[in-house]
């Protein structure tokens, strides 16, 4: 017995001894394997947060455009336990996200945007794979082709017309005219529905859904898409505060998604459905015998995509134009005297006269690199190891595009921080291709954004629209005395002009401080205070 007790306890020893023995081989060999790695240059990381704590709460472009200048446009680092490798030039992100997307083309999982607030049929937070191609196919198939973009165009321009009559009748509302102009061609294509208000009850329920989105949460920024536990956290725990949230925008998503689709879905079984992208998907699906609900959600998610993704940059481009207008009458001033010369006072500025307004070109450019409207882009997910410049890309990392540095980087645009359209007036071709914003802005590889032409179209026709039928100045104190708004921009994941003003009262004196437009004729605009 004693034998067998003294064998028993040897055994254990024995097992003891082989189970350390492997374990601490498998950690060498980790740790081997890790160390042999070589990672681009960044920040020194700490454990459990990695470089979390270095980045501040608002601007982080600005921290990672920091970090670009200190290690090189490749910069890697640790989000907690997330590698990340974050892109400050625009060569390198060409080479891996355009030239590798076939290994670049995924995104991280979004477990706040997708998962619980349920934004998970759009294209923006889809990975990649062969749904991801479907719904990509579809909107192509709707927005990238020249004949569906001249399809497009006598919508553009009535809704520009609509916005140049809306911004002569009632100038003090001339943000929600943007709002409307913004919304108004987006919601036709998508639905069939044509927008006769400004408080157009579609347009305020998906405002709103997007709205409290953007307040909840950028797309792969939150603690719970680093540490998916805490998607399981109770509602009555403490710490869920921001599933309250996002349950609250869940149900204006499916609202969003739904409300509008139900309304095409009515109208072609009444036989009464104007033509529209939702239409044609369920015509072609019912035709084809492929109108399941999974189907259905698709067509939700793609229609939605192209209303969410779409307004709230394109409003954002066009109130930045209207502030460098103002700070800037010179520029105002240059952009009409072009117009006036090629386009004459008989008409209106078309699509048509675009080649002969380079100036007026130069000054859509420089809206959009003046100000990125989505400073960070949607981070991509790298699917499986890579090397690039000699440095390993571990598989699952989230990479960052910087679009704001690479809009911003002084080496490239010289003073970045002045408006200032006449920096590509005069380079070569070769040179203002290679510094045209509008290669960076709208994303990069098989994630860019297949919008991009109509968007670029209605911003420039609505531009040249308003420098040639409006005049624009300071608006003015109770002593007469001008009133100059603030070059200043919103922090966030969409980067809008910044309110002028720390007042809780918000949007109402929001005009006091960017002034509002009010008409001083029928073919002028003055910027001024209510």
């Amino acid at each position: 017995m004693a034998f067998l007790s003294v064998s028993y306890a040897s055994t254990l020893a024995l097992s003891a001894i082989l189970l350390a023995i492997i374990v601490l081989r498998a950690t060498c060999a980790r740790f081997t394997k890790t160390y042999k790695r070589r990672y681009p240059p960044g920040p020194l990381a700490i454990p459990v947060l990695g470089n979390v704590h270095q980045l501040p709460a608002d601007y982080q472009q600005r921290k990672l455009a920091e970090w670009g200048r200190q290690y090189g446009d490749v910069v890697f680092a640790r989000f907690f336990r997330t590698p990340a490798i974050v892109l400050n030039s625009r060569e390198a992100a060409v080479d891996l996200l355009e030239k590798r997307s076939a290994k670049y083309s995924d995104r991280p999982r979004f477990i706040l945007l997708s998962e619980i607030m349920g934004w998970d049929s759009v294209l923006n937070n889809l990975p990649y794979g062969d749904r991801f191609r479907k719904h990509r196919k579809w909107l192509q198939d709707a927005f990238v082709s020249k004949p569906m973009l001249a399809a497009y165009q006598p919508i553009q321009r009535r809704e520009t017309y609509t916005l140049l009559s809306g911004l002569c009748d009632t100038p003090e509302l001339f943000m929600d005219h943007i709002k409307r102009w913004a919304a108004a061609a987006i919601m036709e294509i998508a639905y069939g529905h044509r927008v006769n208000s400004i408080e157009d009850k579609f347009i305020e329920l998906a405002e709103r859904t997007t709205v409290e989105t953007v307040k909840a949460g950028s797309p792969g920024s939150m603690l719970v898409d680093f540490f998916p536990i805490l998607k399981g956290i109770p509602l009555w725990a403490p710490g869920s505060g921001f599933k309250h949230r996002a349950y609250y925008v869940r149900g204006l998503i499916r609202q969003t998604l739904d409300t509008p689709f139900d309304m095409v879905k009515r109208a072609l079984n009444a036989g009464t459905a104007a033509p529209s992208f939702t239409a044609t998907l369920l015509e072609e699906a019912t035709a084809n015998g492929t109108l399941t609900p999974a189907h259905e959600d698709d067509i939700k998610g793609a229609a939605g995509v192209i209303y969410t993704a779409g307004t709230d940059t394109t409003v954002t481009a066009l109130k930045t134009f209207i502030l460098a207008m103002v700070l800037h009458p010179d520029v105002f001033k240059k952009a009409q005297a072009e117009i006036d010369r090629v386009v004459g006072a008989d008409r209106l500025p078309d699509w048509e006269d675009r080649e002969n307004l380079p100036y007026l070109d130069c000054i859509v450019r420089e809206v959009l690199r003046w100000n990125a409207p989505v400073p960070l882009g949607v981070p991509h997910r790298v699917q499986a190891d890579d090397v690039y410049r000699g440095y390993d890309i571990p598989e699952g990392a989230m990479i960052i595009p910087n679009i704001w540095w690479m809009t911003n980087n002084p080496d490239i645009y010289p003073n970045p921080d002045k408006f200032d359209p006449d920096r590509f007036l005069y380079m070569s071709p070769e040179e203002a291709d290679r510094t045209d914003p509008r290669h960076v802005v709208f994303g990069f590889g098989r994630r860019i954004c297949p919008g991009q032409a109509f968007a670029e179209a209605g911003i420039w026709l609505a531009a040249a629209n308003i420098i040639a039928t409006m005049d624009i100045t300071f608006a003015q104190d109770n002593l007469g005395r001008p009133l100059v708004p603030e070059a200043a921009f919103i922090s966030g994941f969409v980067r809008s002009v910044r309110p002028l003003h720390s007042s809780p009262t918000a949007l109402y004196l929001y005009a006091d401080r960017i002034p509002c437009i009010t008409s001083s004729s029928s073919s002028a605009l003055a910027l001024q205070s209510p």
